[in-house]
Order: structure tokens, then C-alpha cells, then sequence
């Protein structure tokens, strides 16, 4: 016979890991909708000008209309000035369901382009990374001996060497490269290369951690029993990686990969921020969030300028957390509280002699015989 331990309650609890793994993972969605579902439009080419003779109009994302420059959200109060800005528009200048930039830009519009941007350079990124982390990880794991003592000291090197220095020297090369080759490229041909570019560097130096927990788990899977057996048997080492080891590697890949989805999003808004990543006009969340910046000041604080591109990123920074730690939940046994089977165990022994139903009990005392 066996006992089934019951599930812990503490699982159902609002607020648990797993509840708040749920949740995070529906806000992510909501998010990756919007952001990358909204791209073809917020990309997309509005209406042409009433007074352009050619009838080409600019992208949506960087239309500009300098009546409509710095003006808060509609529902937000207004200044005197800014009351009759909005006045003389007349629905000229868009909803202004979050207010406007300096140059009279949407910022509904640049936060959903800035978001479908900034989440697929992150999602890019990471996959780069488990890419590389999961074979370099796999191969030094299995070969072992020198060829992983080597492979991971070089690990070692990369991580001594700042990933902003890497990132920078990756960015100048390629910009160098355009100036000497690419001279006759379009504006969207350089936006789109350095984009490319962007992910494929933040991709490129955010593998170091994956190959290492790779390695280690594989150390650990090579030692066991259906491992050697699997040896023993002949089983080919195309069959032994494929069959045996990267399904016991799906756990480690799938929560390192959600948990690597927002370290990739902040290196892209922080070097956007610092102006070495995604640029004007091109939308992201940390180039929105340097513009605003700049408009804090103590005449007059355009705080929406600010608001919202960190609000964005806090948000998506937080359900993807939430969700990896989820995630960390659901493929750990030890952490889980799934339902396990445990055999009986035997009661203690009796400390006496054991005693049949329905027997007399001995006495605590007894007759003596007579000498």
C-alpha cells in the first residue's frame, strides 16, 4: 500500500509563486500583442499630407506636427497655453491618449513601435544566447577532460571583459563598415542593420551563464545509470544527444530562457538610454525614456515624456520575472508540490512482549510460592 501526500495549499494561495507565475505570464502576453501585433501598423504609412503634391506620407511612428509638440494627455490637466493649442487642433493632432513628444509625435504610437522593438530584440537576443550557451555548454559538459577545462576558461576570459565595451566596438565596426561599403543604403536599410546589429551583440555576450549551468547539468546527466547504458549499448552519440540528454535539458533551457528575455530587454534600453543602441527615429523604450529625461526640468516637467517608457519597461521586466520564477517552480521536483507517492512506513516496534487480543494482562504482582 501506498500514501499519497496532498497536494500543499500554500500553492493555491493568492500571491504564490506559481499564482504570480500565472499572472506574470498573462501580462506578458497582453504585451507581446500589442507591442508586435500593432507593428504593422505603428510601422506603417498614414494617410498623405492635404498639402503634399508627391502623396508620400512619413511612418506613423515619427509623424510629426509641431502645433501638437509637448502637449500632455488628454485627460491630464492643461496649462493655459497648452488648453488652447489643443483648442486650435480641432482632432488634428491624434487622440493624445498619452500626450505628445517635442516634436508633436504620439507617444501611443512610438510606445507600442518602441515596445514591438525593444521586446523583439529581447526575444532575439535570448534565443542567441541559449543557443550558443546550450551547444558550447553541451559539448564541453560531454567531452570533459581538457577540452572542457579549455572551453571553460575561455568562458572565464569572456566574462572578465565588459559586455558594453563589446557592444560599443561591435556597433562602431559595423558603422565603419556602412560608411565604406554601404553608402547607397536607405534610411530603413541602416535602421534595420542596426538593429541586427544591436541584438546580435547583446545575443552574443549573454550566452556565458547558459553555457556554464548547460555544462554542469550535463556533467551530471553523463554519470547516470541510462547514460552508461546507453554506452554500453552502442547507442550513437547523434541518438544519446537528441533521445536522452536534451530532453532531461528542456527544464534548465525553457527557465533560463525566460529569465534571459529580460536581462536582454534592459541592456537594450540601457544602451539606448546611453544612445549606442536603437536610435532616432527609430522607437525603443530606452530611447523614449532618454528623450523624456531631457525634458525634466524645474520651469516645467513634462513627466509623461518619462512615465510611460518606464512604465512599460517595469511592467514587462516584472511578468517575465514572474513568470521564469514560475516556471523554476513547475520543472523543479524539490520546489513543486506535486503529489508523491511514499511507502508505509512500519510503525516502533512494541517495547514489550507483544500481547495477544483478548489475553489476560500480567500483573504487577505476582504470588510468590512458598519455600
Amino acid at each position: 500500500m501506498s500514501q499519497v501526500r496532498p497536494i500543499r495549499s500554500g500553492l493555491l494561495r493568492p500571491g504564490s509563486t506559481r499564482t504570480m507565475g500565472v499572472l506574470g505570464a498573462v501580462v506578458l502576453v497582453v504585451m507581446v500583442v500589442a507591442s508586435l501585433g500593432t507593428l504593422p501598423y505603428t510601422l506603417g504609412r498614414g494617410p498623405a499630407p492635404p498639402g503634399e503634391s508627391l502623396g508620400i506620407a512619413p511612418r506613423r511612428f515619427e509623424a510629426t506636427n509641431l502645433d501638437a509638440a509637448l502637449l500632455p494627455p488628454a485627460w491630464a490637466p492643461h496649462a493655459a497655453d497648452e488648453r488652447e493649442r489643443a483648442a486650435a487642433l480641432d482632432g488634428a493632432g491624434g487622440l493624445r491618449i498619452l500626450g505628445t513628444d517635442r516634436l508633436g509625435r504620439d507617444l501611443l504610437v512610438r510606445g507600442l513601435a518602441g515596445g514591438g522593438i525593444s521586446l523583439g530584440i529581447g526575444l532575439a537576443a535570448a534565443a542567441i544566447a541559449v543557443l550558443i550557451g546550450t551547444v558550447y555548454g553541451t559539448v564541453a559538459g560531454y567531452l570533459g577532460g581538457r577540452w572542457d577545462s579549455v572551453l571553460m576558461r575561455i568562458v572565464d576570459i569572456l566574462y572578465g571583459l565588459p559586455y558594453v565595451l563589446l557592444v560599443v566596438l561591435l556597433a562602431v565596426a559595423v558603422d565603419g563598415l556602412m560608411e565604406r561599403w554601404g553608402r547607397g543604403l536607405g534610411p530603413g536599410w541602416r535602421q534595420a542593420i542596426n538593429v541586427v546589429t544591436l541584438l546580435v551583440a547583446i545575443g552574443s555576450v549573454s550566452w556565458l551563464t547558459m553555457a556554464r549551468v548547460i555544462r554542469g547539468q550535463v556533467l551530471s546527466l553523463k554519470a547516470q545509470p541510462f547514460m552508461e547504458a546507453c554506452r554500453a549499448l552502442g547507442v550513437p552519440l547523434r541518438g544519446q544527444m537528441w533521445r536522452h540528454l536534451l530532453p532531461n535539458l528542456m527544464g534548465p533551457i525553457v527557465v533560463y530562457a525566460t529569465l534571459a528575455v529580460p536581462a536582454a530587454i534592459l541592456s537594450e534600453s540601457f544602451l539606448s538610454f546611453l544612445g549606442i543602441g536603437v536610435r532616432e527615429p527609430l522607437p525603443s523604450w530606452g530611447n523614449l525614456a532618454a528623450d523624456g529625461l531631457n525634458e525634466l526640468n524645474t520651469v516645467r516637467v513634462r513627466w509623461w515624456l518619462l512615465l510611460w517608457p518606464c512604465l512599460l519597461i517595469g511592467i514587462t521586466l516584472l511578468a517575465l520575472n514572474f513568470a521564469g520564477e514560475g516556471l523554476r517552480e513547475a520543472f523543479d521536483p524539490r520546489r513543486s508540490g506535486r503529489a508523491v507517492a511514499t511507502k508505509d512506513k512500519p510503525g516502533p516496534p512494541p517495547r514489550g512482549p507483544s500481547v495477544e487480543k483478548g489475553a489476560p494482562r500480567a500483573t504487577a504482582i505476582q504470588n510468590i510460592p512458598d519455600a
